[in-house]
């Protein structure tokens, strides 16, 4: 399940981290990082569901 939440954190990071945590802190900071910078946003992502296993 993790590598699936991975391939969608890279295609879409709001959606990955929203499978991990939920609506939370961490899904609405994904939201922010996505719009400033794509980048930011699938590093936060891959770091969310690595940390929450």
């Amino acid at each position: 399940m993790d590598v699936l939440r991975i391939i969608l954190a890279i295609i879409l990071p709001p959606v990955g981290v929203f499978l991990q945590v939920g609506f939370g802190m961490h899904f609405w900071l994904n939201i922010l990082l996505t719009i400033l910078g794509y980048i930011p946003g699938i590093i936060h992502a891959i770091w969310v569901i690595v940390k929450y296993d």
